[in-house]
């Protein structure tokens, strides 16, 4: 059975930096991609970033490109995201995901999702 586990949320000042893990375990096969979600109170979870296998390939949401780096290690199944330049709209539940569909910015095209992370920007 595969599972996420993400670490690293806390509380941040505005500016401040922090950097997001996840490490999947039970996976056999498949070049997947790794993607980072969030979700704020009373919002639809929103695409943050994700990295192709060979982490060649990286896509990031408006909302945090030039802030935000995806990165991936494979030998240690883990993905991670870099956040710099917080802002009080970067407060919310972060979640990685994985998927099989290269590209993939879409929610309900990832299959397998950990449980989250809080992350709260203070102004």
């Amino acid at each position: 059975q595969v599972q996420l586990v993400e670490s690293g949320g806390g509380l941040v000042q505005a500016g401040g930096s922090l950097r997001l893990s996840c490490v999947e375990s039970g996976r056999t096969s498949g070049s997947y991609v790794m993607g980072w979600f969030r979700q704020a109170p009373e919002k639809e979870r929103e695409f943050v970033a994700a990295i192709g296998w060979t982490a060649d390939s990286t896509y990031y949401g408006d909302l945090v490109k030039g802030r935000f780096t995806i990165s991936r290690d494979n030998a240690k199944n883990t993905v991670y995201l870099q956040m710099n330049g917080l802002k009080p709209e970067d407060t919310a539940v972060y979640y990685c995901a994985d998927t099989l569909a290269y590209g993939s910015i879409w929610a309900h095209e990832y299959i397998y999702w950990g449980q989250g992370t809080q992350v709260t920007v203070s102004s």
